[in-house]
């Protein structure tokens, strides 16, 4: 492993998925045999938030 990487600006472009980004938005890359049954982040999300709810109570965070 290099000790730093030497980022080259020129190469740099923007972040098209800048704009999907609102207030504490947190991105998580999925595999890609996970990311081709979603369509959307939405149902993602839903998923995720189910997995949450039948979590104990203490588990919670």
């Amino acid at each position: 492993m290099r000790r730093e990487d030497r980022f080259e600006y020129r190469k740099a472009r923007p972040n098209r998925f800048a704009s999907r980004m609102h207030g504490e938005t947190v991105a998580i890359v999925l595999d890609s045999d996970i990311a081709s049954v979603f369509r959307s982040p939405e149902p993602v999300n839903s998923l995720l938030r189910s997995g949450i709810n039948a979590l104990p109570k203490r588990a919670k965070a």
